[in-house]
């Protein structure tokens, strides 16, 4: 990857609260025109990050850039990025209008003609009170205002959370045709997998204020499986057991079924080499990639939050 490809980096950025150490030589990259998940459990610093990003938090070390730039204090920067959180904020008086308004002369970007293209979409009555709107609502007023700005980069904290189902659809069709026809680049952290899946390019998974697996969700769905496996004997032979990186293991009858790590074709040829009766491997979901990932590592599975 080439620094011309690159949007966000993330190098060796630490952020302490009364000792408490939130990010601890975190690392990341987001590639231009990628929509990238940062997933982890609730406490594993993904929200502190994202605030360090946006220049919202100071960090204490470390080096945090959008295009090559640091965000904080740099305002000129900050007109090329929309953050969108899962606490919304509008003025207490203002419309929908009003807000727009608002956003014109704090953004040079701003489209009116997308505000109009996308009311259509909306469908909210512009002279309606922000505040008086429902969370669902307000969270689509905010996609739409900020989607007028056309970002170069996007940064959700929960995005659709309280949208219903076919405004979830929407929201995530308008955004992904940002990415596809002006190379917008998204940065979201949710902890709804299943939708991550549909729309994500890369994930970042964090744990303990660090970035623990990064990679392009094609590379993490092909290096973990499920093995459905049973033989005549019974137990499944101690060579096979030792040879295969396996991170979790239950049996149903004779039928074991285990979470591997590695190559398909290698994880084929060591089962077969002892004649299995039954011999299935089959794709995880990014969820079971998430718990199989963090429990290697020892969190404990029943604790985590999905």
């Amino acid at each position: 990857m080439t620094d011309y490809d690159v949007m966000i980096k993330a190098e060796n950025v630490t952020k302490s609260f009364d000792g408490f150490k939130a990010l601890d030589a975190l690392e990341l990259t987001v590639r231009k025109g990628s929509v990238y998940g940062l997933i982890g459990p609730n406490g594993a610093g993904k929200t502190t990050f994202i605030k360090s990003l946006m220049g919202i938090y100071r960090t204490d070390g470390g080096n945090i850039s959008v295009m090559g730039e640091g965000v904080y204090e740099n305002t000129p920067l900050k007109q090329k990025i929309i953050y969108i959180s899962d606490d919304l904020f509008f003025f207490t008086t203002y419309s929908i209008k009003e807000m727009a308004k608002y956003y014109a002369e704090v953004y040079e970007s701003f489209d009116w003609e997308i505000f109009e293209k996308l009311g259509s979409i909306f469908k909210i009555d512009v002279k309606r009170k922000c505040r008086r709107l429902s969370k669902g609502m307000q969270k689509q007023v905010a996609f739409w205002l900020g989607i007028c700005t056309k970002p170069e980069v996007m940064v959700l904290d929960e995005p659709v959370d309280g949208l219903d189902p076919v405004m979830r659809r929407n929201t995530w069709a308008i955004l992904l045709q940002e990415v596809a026809e002006r190379g917008m680049t998204v940065l979201v952290s949710s902890h709804n997998l299943r939708e991550l899946e549909d729309v994500c390019d890369n994930v970042g998974i964090m744990f303990n204020g660090r970035v623990v697996l990064e990679k392009s969700l094609d590379d993490v769905k092909g290096e973990i499986h499920k093995l459905q496996i049973a033989f005549g004997g019974g137990a499944m032979p101690d060579e096979l057991a030792k040879e295969l990186n396996i991170l979790h293991s239950s049996k149903f009858g004779s039928v074991q079924t285990c979470i591997v790590k590695g190559d398909v074709e290698g994880i084929k040829h060591a089962c077969g080499a002892h004649s299995p009766l039954i011999c299935d491997i089959l794709p995880l979901t990014l969820e079971e990639i998430f718990i199989y990932e963090l429990g290697g590592m020892g969190y404990e599975f029943e604790n985590i939050l999905i």
